[in-house]
């Protein structure tokens, strides 16, 4: 038995192994082919959260839904169950969009110099340019890593839900066997953020890895507190179906960007093990009885 102090212990614990994986970050002098591996072991990790926090949502959004339709429960908090799960994928999807839109700069423009100001100027001007270019292709893996770190958060969020409303209903064991299997399963979430980082020329700073972790891993221990002081299925659904979005979209965006990096073949590689490691951590919630 354990008591409310070493719950949160445990599910800030559950949270903060994310940061095993964070290390990964900062390989260097990684071959584009290693590069674009661990890009796919990445891409394939996040697939399998994609399957994860969907399945969870629209099985329990489902289950509210056929028990309203018995008569057994309220229509209202089914309907409202089910709009959680659209509009959590609508503002994951489109969320980020807006982000990207707005955050994540696109190459500029050529600067056209005139004639009269000769050639030096325009040497000068495509050197800039290339400068601006090259600044940019550098903070790009940065914005993809937080935007990741993003969609974890929001999902590690659900999870903690699950084990404070776990533990608030009385089902101790099953709050402790949760925090065993997404402590284990965060390992791998961390490996999804530091797989765009790998192989930069500049390391990635000690300061922004803690960031990181503390966006995805945070969220759940925030989400264990919450879950043991209030209930709430709505809540737990939005969340879910708003990671799904959001990992689904930087997910299409990390094998846009593995394509450019490596062969098919390895990427698919990639992406089977990464699905695997998925699977095999999340095993562990299911043998338990979870």
């Amino acid at each position: 038995m354990i008591d409310y102090a070493q719950l949160l212990l445990l599910g800030a614990i559950a949270g903060f192994t994310i940061f095993l994986g964070l290390p990964l970050a900062i390989l260097q002098n990684v071959s584009p082919r290693k590069k674009g591996f661990l890009n796919a072991l990445s891409i394939g990790i996040l697939l399998f959260l994609v399957i994860d926090v969907f399945s969870h949502a629209w099985n329990t959004a489902t289950a509210v839904a056929s028990t309203a339709f018995a008569g057994k429960s309220s229509g209202i908090d089914a309907a409202m169950d089910l709009i959680a799960v659209f509009g959590g994928l609508a503002l994951g999807l489109l969320g980020l969009v807006a982000y990207e839109a707005k955050y994540m700069a696109k190459a500029p423009p050529i600067v056209k110099a005139r004639l009269q100001n000769g050639p030096e100027t325009v040497q000068l001007t495509t050197t800039e340019q290339a400068r601006q270019i090259q600044i940019l292709q550098e903070h790009h893996p940065y914005r993809l890593a937080m935007m990741i770190a993003i969609g974890i958060g929001a999902h590690n969020f659900s999870e903690g839900l699950a084990v404070g409303q776990s533990y608030a209903s009385g089902s101790v064991g099953l709050a402790l066997l949760l925090i065993i299997g997404f402590g284990a399963h965060n390992t791998t979430e961390g490996f999804g953020i530091a797989g765009p980082l790998a192989g930069l020329i500049k390391r990635p700073t000690a300061r922004f890895l803690a960031v990181a972790g503390l966006v995805g891993g945070g969220p759940t221990f925030i989400g264990t507190v919450v879950g043991s002081l209030w209930t709430s299925v709505f809540t737990y659904v939005l969340f879910l179906s708003l990671a799904g979005g959001a990992i689904l979209y930087v997910s299409m965006l990390m094998y846009n960007s593995g394509r450019k990096q490596t062969t098919n073949q390895i990427l698919m590689i990639g992406i089977f093990v990464g699905l695997c490691a998925g699977f095999l951590t999340d095993l562990i919630v299911t043998l338990g009885g979870a």
